[in-house]
């Protein structure tokens, strides 16, 4: 009895509720816990959906079994004759037990320590650890995921980060879109065309939010994004994102180097001087610039170089008059340089301007999203791939959308 009793204690199980007996199997493993409740006991049942709320006896029985947390190196298994409520009439509810989880088959306490696992290290590995199939996690990852989305509420949300990122090798692409104020994922949708776009919007019509309130989104120079955004999000000021702007400006750079080094060869093995900013260049690498430098050589490379940092010196500029006026001078020096990849770069600018120029008053940029999807393709590579937008996508929102559980599961902690 003080066993049963103890028990009790430690899985939190209260009255009308008890633990009956405990079977021990050292051979096996294994450790079954069967519960059952007092005889003429009353439930309390509540749907808001059917407009059901009060206490209710049993008029019948349904037996369950739900995997529970291991009892040091042994599987605990909990066995319950659930009760089947009689409502009113023919209406009768199966009760869910305080233990039970969202998942078919699994405790609470067993679905904490899988979303947990998984937040940190792939499915597969959680299956072979837990004993448990993919297939059954994937599914209670999923029916949490769902379940907190469809929770959220969006109707403060002004400013909007979206790009495409891999869903696997190939072109099979994703787009990811994130409250850049809250930093977290709040949608993602299959492609990358501007249909992806009206997918988002219709799904903010679902949290309580509408397309009128985004004032502020920044992506890359896509065409597809930028009539997605045109069509769907009529109030928006679209801000071009400066790192995807920097990476044009940057394989222009990376042209010049590529061609000049093929009649100089003091440019070989100095892709990394020309790509990275001065600041992060190694011992070896700041060398090697100054090298070139002092080479009097007068290489197009170096000035297009200069010109790159030129550029980017633009967004310290403290007013948006400034900024334009800089922006201004730093195309008229670009298109006048004599060199075809950084006119062609500059051009590709001026046909996006007033995007550009946008960041001085938005200042929004992907840089947070860079990093939302750096931790993504992480979970990708540890798990090899991902075989389907669903699992992708389960991932993507358990790592980057801050989705709270605990309004589902009370012992959930959040990463």
């Amino acid at each position: 009895m003080f066993t049963q009793q103890l028990f009790e204690l430690a899985l939190h199980i209260q009255e009308p509720w008890y633990v009956k007996d405990i079977q021990f199997n050292t051979e096996n493993k294994r450790l079954d816990i069967h519960i059952d409740f007092r005889k003429g006991s009353v439930f309390h049942y509540e749907s808001e959906k059917e407009n059901i709320n009060g206490d209710f006896k049993a008029c019948d029985t349904e037996l369950k079994e739900w995997r529970h947390l291991n009892f040091f190196e042994h599987e605990c298994y909990l066995h319950a004759r659930v009760p089947i409520l009689d409502i009113a009439g023919n209406t009768q509810r199966l009760l869910n037990p305080p233990w039970a989880g969202l998942g078919n088959g699994f405790t609470l306490l067993f679905e904490v320590l899988v979303l947990q696992l998984a937040s940190h290290m792939p499915v597969h590995t959680v299956s072979k650890l837990t004993k448990v199939s993919d297939y059954k996690i994937w599914s209670m990852l999923e029916r949490y995921v769902d379940q907190a989305l469809a929770k959220n509420d969006y109707s403060d949300l002004t400013a909007v980060g979206m790009d495409e990122t891999s869903k696997s090798k190939g072109h099979d692409y994703i787009t990811i879109f994130v409250d850049l104020l809250k930093k977290r994922t709040i949608f993602i949708a299959e492609g990358k065309d501007h249909k992806t776009v009206t997918a988002f919007v219709d799904d903010l019509k679902e949290h309580n939010a509408s397309a009128d309130q985004i004032k502020d989104v920044s992506c890359d120079m896509s065409k597809a994004f930028i009539k997605g955004v045109e069509n769907n999000l009529p109030k928006a000021d679209i801000t071009f994102d400066r790192f995807h702007i920097m990476k044009i400006i940057n394989i222009a750079v990376n042209d010049v180097r590529k061609q000049e080094a093929q009649t100089q060869s003091i440019l070989k093995d100095s892709r990394y001087v020309f790509l990275k900013n001065e600041k992060n260049l190694t011992d070896k690498q700041r060398q090697k610039r100054q090298e070139i430098s002092m080479s009097k050589l007068n290489l197009k490379s170096m000035k297009a170089l200069h010109i790159r940092e030129s550029f980017q010196e633009i967004y310290n500029a403290p007013i948006p008059e400034l900024f334009e006026s800089r922006l201004k001078e730093w195309y008229f020096w670009a298109t006048h340089s004599r060199i075809q990849p950084i006119i062609e770069a500059a051009h590709t600018i001026k046909e996006h301007w007033n995007g550009v120029l946008n960041w001085n008053k938005s200042r929004i940029n992907n840089g947070l999203l860079e990093g939302l999807n750096s931790l993504i393709q992480a979970a990708k590579a540890k798990a090899r791939g991902f075989r389907s937008f669903r699992c992708f996508r389960i991932v993507a929102f358990l790592i980057t959308g801050k989705l709270n559980f605990t309004q589902f599961n009370e012992n959930y902690l959040p990463v």
